[in-house]
């Protein structure tokens, strides 16, 4: 197995346990809503933090999903729009990434 697809499954792995954690908060398994107004409002803020962190977490864990499935097609080390490959140093840095430079500046 690549250390590419070994870094992708433990960030998967990661991603998966930030997801249940967040839906946990959402879920209010550690309590039920503060009856204290301002208490209210904090926790209301919070709720709007957390479904941004969910919904980029979502993203990326799909963008990891996307690459192991490239990687197991043995397309992983190729942009997905022009077939060149991706600079190793790219794929260092972001290792889901699909793109070489070149396509993502174009997105």
């Amino acid at each position: 197995m690549t250390d590419r697809k070994t870094e992708l499954q433990t960030l998967k792995a990661d991603l998966q346990a930030r997801l249940r954690r967040l839906q946990a908060h959402q879920r209010r398994e550690d309590g039920a809503i503060n009856r204290d107004f301002e208490e209210q409002a904090v926790e209301t803020q919070n709720d709007e933090v957390v479904d941004g962190l969910e919904q980029e977490s979502r993203l990326e864990l799909s963008q990891v999903e996307h690459a192991l499935e490239r990687i197991d097609a043995g397309e992983g080390d190729d942009c997905e729009r022009c077939g060149n490959p991706i600079d190793p140093r790219r794929l260092q840095i972001l290792p889901y990434t699909t793109l070489c430079v070149k396509c993502a500046e174009q997105v």
